[in-house]
Order: structure tokens, then sequence, then C-alpha cells
């Protein structure tokens, strides 16, 4: 058996799971999230809140798919229930952001605004003071992949390190032309 396969999910008070059509829809406080399931891989639940993944044969394919669909399952859950954040922050003079309505208004460095539309399920917030950007949502691939797209206008130069990094991202940082001796 897979080891995180067979874990069962626990649902927490306020939040709803139902099974409709091969989707595995969750809803909660913070959002609505619908994850599609995968074939021979059944999903249980029970009355007290407990969500659990099975599967019918034992081969390798099959107990990696296993996993994937509880880590899945989890995360769905886990999302609507609490949310997921990413924070990014924003290095250089005069680089710095700001929210403007549906998007947020860049300022990187380049001799124009760069605009970056925010995408529905996701909030961005922005600490003035500090140039640091968070991103929260209840789809953890949403929230990842909006975050990657805003680290990408502007990814952090090896030199001086400027540029929009992850938080807690541990730069390599190259010598320059005058240093290498």
């Amino acid at each position: 058996m897979s080891r995180i396969g067979k874990m069962p999910i626990a649902v927490p008070k306020g939040t709803r799971v139902e099974l409709k059509d091969g989707q595995f829809i969750a809803e909660g406080p913070k959002g609505k999230v619908q994850q599609p399931l995968f074939e021979g891989f059944p999903v249980a639940m029970d009355g007290e809140g407990v969500v659990t993944v099975a599967r019918s044969g034992d081969s390798g394919p099959e107990r990696s798919k296993h996993g994937l669909l509880r880590a899945l399952l989890a995360n769905a859950v886990h999302g609507v229930s609490t949310g997921f954040s990413k924070q990014l922050d924003i290095v250089g003079v005069g680089y710095r952001a700001e929210v403007k309505g549906g998007h947020v208004q860049f300022a990187l460095g380049y001799s124009h605004p760069v605009i970056f539309d925010i995408p529905a399920g996701i909030k961005i917030e922005i600490e003035a003071k500090t140039n640091r950007v968070t991103v929260t949502g209840a789809d953890r691939q949403q929230v990842g992949q909006v975050a990657a797209e805003i680290r990408r206008l502007r990814k952090p130069d090896p030199y001086k390190g400027k540029g929009i990094k992850y938080t807690n991202e541990v730069l390599r940082r190259k010598v320059g032309k005058a240093g290498g001796k």
C-alpha cells in the first residue's frame, strides 16, 4: 500500500465535500475547489467527516497515482478551509508594486510599468514598507503558478540581487568583473 494514499483525510467543520460526475468538490470559507478523480480509485466519505482513497491493484504506477490523488484531495480540503499563500520580495531601488482594481502595476526598472492581471480566486496584497507581495488563494496549484508568473516578470539578478524573489529563496551571487582574482 502507498503510505500517503492510505492516510485518511479529515474534513474540518465548516467545510463541505461531495462527489459528483467524477469530480471531488470541496467548499469552505476560503472558496471552492474542484479536483477531477482518477479511474480505478474509489473515494469514500464517512459520516464523521473523513475521506479515504482506495485502489484496486498493487503495481508501481497505481501506487504513485494513489498517493497523488490523496495528496490532491487533501490539498483541496486544506485550501478551502485554511488557504495557501506564497510571499515574494521586490528588491531594488525604485522597484515597487501597487494593486489597482483587478490588476497589479509593477515598476521594475523598465521604461514602462508592467501590468499583471489578477486571476479569479486569487488575492494579492502588497506591504508598501517592505515591498513584500503576498499571493493567497484556495487552490494550491493556482497560487504557486501566479507566484511563479510574478517572479518571472523580473528574475533576480545574480550580481546585485535585484528583482523579484521568493521570501525564503537563497540566491547564489556571482562575483563581479574585478573580484575574480
